[in-house]
């Protein structure tokens, strides 16, 4: 059986490593807020090429944080993609703000530039992009649009671990970038956390304080904040992956590769640009019978994943929010498209399997 993911199996080349950090944090004696977060802040800030890092509890956390930053009028727009994972919106609504969801690009499946401005209105006060399966968002023309109506930007780079457009780390556009470690990610934890990314000195200040309960300085609190904290030993196993995440993004590049160069063209394939780096968080292919393919392939002993199933307007918990409204190229892209075996842990040989069977479908 190729499984789809196998963490077990994916982190097997740190155990060691894992094992003699984690005993150091237990010895130290010191798990919320110590020198292993400051470590990876430190790390991974300067592997985006940013000013600062702050480690949260999770992705969601992230963007969570980094829109209540700005302490926006409840009731203010945030645009997002109509195809975006649902904790993207679920962030927005955290903070009493209105998302309104834009189209993507059905080459891409990233947010149309050219589809955010009909979506401006008095009300708008920032634009959430999503660079979905590891491919960075068209940033020139966005941060265009932010600067002609005076709109902030945040990155949720949930899936974009090292991912460039025009050799600039994606996190790094805007005034945050909200990553998750999500296991499975490409700079995956062993648990729940995130961080965000950030140039603004003010602003790293107040999502410190946000993460914090509000505060700098124990028992003063300056802001109603929040608990939302990397703690010590996730932040450990995260200095300790930064290590080789250059290795695992070009190793998932090198299968991408393989399907890019070996798939028939009956499936729709991830377009490629020389502007964009890809990190293949996701190897997703669309395909008119995608439910008949997925299950040809699980008979053929090969597991895949839908990312997603349902978009975010057909969600029971948003179906009231967005009714009426009609987002065709998202649900297009939800009904057709399929995740491909694309881990760590998965061999080439995996993967020249994987096209063996599908072209034959």
């Amino acid at each position: 059986m190729i499984e789809y993911e196998n963490l077990a199996s994916l982190n097997e080349p740190f155990h060691e490593e894992y094992i003699s950090s984690f005993k150091s944090v237990l010895k130290s004696g010191w798990y919320i807020l110590g020198e292993n977060v400051k470590k990876f802040e430190t790390e991974f800030a300067s592997y985006n090429k940013a000013s600062n890092c702050i480690g949260v509890a999770s992705g969601l956390d992230a963007i969570t944080l980094s829109i209540a930053a700005f302490n926006f009028e409840a009731g203010s727009e945030i645009i997002v993609p109509s195809n975006t994972y649902v904790a993207t919106i679920i962030s927005v609504l955290q903070t009493n703000m209105i998302p309104v969801l834009v189209e993507p690009s059905l080459e891409t499946y990233n947010i149309d530039p050219a589809k955010i401005e009909a979506s401006i209105t008095n009300k708008t006060k920032a634009i959430v992009v999503v660079h979905l399966y590891g491919k960075s968002c068209d940033m020139e023309p966005i941060m265009a649009l932010c600067k002609k109506y005076d709109l902030k930007l945040i990155e949720d780079c949930a899936q974009s671990h090292g991912a460039t457009y025009k050799n600039k780390h994606t996190g790094t556009f805007g005034e945050f970038g909200a990553f998750s470690f999500y296991p499975t990610k490409n700079l995956g934890a062993l648990g729940d956390a995130g961080a965000i990314v950030c140039n603004d000195t003010d602003l790293t200040k107040t999502i410190r304080r946000l993460r914090n309960y509000g505060s700098d300085k124990k028992y003063y609190n300056e802001l109603i904040g929040y608990n939302s904290r990397l703690d010590e030993v996730q932040a450990a196993f995260l200095s300790i992956k930064l290590k080789r995440l250059d290795e695992i993004n070009s190793h998932k590049r090198k299968l991408a590769s393989i399907y890019l160069n070996n798939l028939k063209t009956d499936f729709i394939k991830p377009v490629v640009d020389s502007d964009y780096f890809d990190v293949y968080h996701i190897f997703n292919i669309r395909h008119l019978k995608r439910d008949a393919l997925k299950e040809y392939l699980l008979e053929n002993n090969i597991k895949t994943e839908i990312h997603y199933p349902v978009s975010p307007n057909n969600q029971v918990a948003l179906k009231d929010l967005f009714k009426n409204q009609q987002f065709p190229i998202s649900e297009e892209i939800h009904n057709t498209t399929l995740s491909l075996p694309i881990s760590f842990f998965h061999t080439e040989h995996d993967v020249q399997r994987v096209v063996e069977v599908m072209n034959k479908f």
